[in-house]
């Protein structure tokens, strides 16, 4: 008799302490977290996954992405009594620092289950988001940058060498890329549509010094739908991961990008979001012994989210479930991305 194969463990890394920083009527909100908390329960999947809880960072782990004068300037936001606005877009509650620590803790966490073997793979349902935070300020949402801080762990405290970090938010992850644009050991990926905030993400953008080509922009019109991803997965994502061989895989996994959503245009469905997500799997499963994390960015719209994070653990877990209750959009036609993806083939020669 031959055994079954051992179950998939697949770590979901969340706190509800998250939904402390919160500003009532502003887009980037606790219910997001909420709307993902309570779609996972009911799905019934929590007795199937290890959840675990993350701990906040400390000053010198932030310190190996942001500068001391950033992390200074987090600290007197904490003091604030009402809070304050950074920009135009990003909010400081008094209890803000401390639950931005919590956020990036989950992605760290996360990294730590998978890299020790305590799971298969992982997922951190966690906000306030963190892939537009540059290493001297805070921007679009994000204070500390969540999926970079999970990197650098990983290197430092695992010995880990080379991670490819793939993102599929609407928006450019302008801060990791400011990140790493120097690191040849960091392949940062990103789908996004352009022109978009934060104005970032140009094909020409490839890396500077020894990271020249380790920054893969892929800037999309918007209306490409999930026709269009397929085929940016299968030309570009797959030939860059087989040529570099990452270690692990970090996702940078925001659901903006969905057609449904307030803040994109670029027309996934939920079912186009599961095939990238299942894509990257597979890449993991090929060419890193199955090492992956999905960290939660972006995605405004609740249902859309919610549905989202709960493909990405089916997904995980080796489901082929898929969970869809809105359906594809309602398009004459999706943007043709060939001219697109022939020039980022050109640029980077893959």
């Amino acid at each position: 008799m031959t055994s079954a194969a051992p179950a998939t463990v697949t770590a979901y890394v969340t706190d509800v302490r998250c939904h402390e920083h919160t500003l009532p009527g502003h887009v980037e909100n606790a219910d997001r977290l909420r709307a993902v908390h309570f779609r996972i329960a009911e799905s019934g999947l929590e007795k199937r996954l290890l959840k675990l809880t993350p701990e906040p960072i400390s000053d010198a782990q932030i310190l190996s992405v942001h500068t001391e004068d950033y992390l200074n300037n987090v600290l007197k936001w904490s003091e604030t009594q009402r809070g304050i606005m950074i920009g135009a877009d990003t909010y400081a509650l008094p209890q803000t620092l401390s639950i931005a620590r919590l956020s990036a803790g989950a992605a760290l966490r996360a990294v730590d289950a998978v890299l020790s073997g305590e799971a298969h793979n992982a997922f951190a349902a966690t906000r306030p988001p963190g892939h537009h935070a540059v290493p001297d300020m805070a921007m679009g949402f994000c204070l500390l940058a969540n999926v970079s801080l999970a990197v650098r762990h990983a290197q430092k405290q695992h010995g880990i060498g080379k991670v490819m970090i793939v993102d599929y938010d609407v928006h450019h992850g302008n801060g990791t890329q400011e990140i790493f644009y120097a690191d040849p050991n960091v392949l940062f990926l990103s789908t996004h549509q352009s022109p978009w905030y934060p104005g970032t993400g140009m094909i020409e953008e490839t890396g500077t010094g020894p990271g020249v080509g380790a920054t893969i922009n892929v800037p999309l019109p918007a209306g490409v739908g999930d026709k269009g991803f397929s085929a940016v997965y299968e030309q570009i994502v797959w030939a860059a991961a087989r040529r570099f061989q990452p270690e692990l895989i970090l996702v940078s996994a925001g659901f903006d990008s969905h057609w449904r959503d307030p803040l994109g245009q670029l027309k996934l469905s939920l079912s186009g979001y599961a095939h990238l997500s299942r894509e990257l799997i597979r890449m993991a499963q090929s060419l890193c012994q199955g090492r992956i994390v999905f960290v939660m960015e972006g995605g405004y719209d609740l249902e859309v989210l919610s549905h989202g994070m709960l493909n990405v653990a089916y997904a995980l877990l080796g489901d082929s479930t898929l969970s869809d209750p809105v359906g594809a959009a309602s398009i004459r036609a999706e943007s043709d991305v060939s001219r697109v993806i022939q020039r980022v083939k050109d640029a980077h020669s893959l």
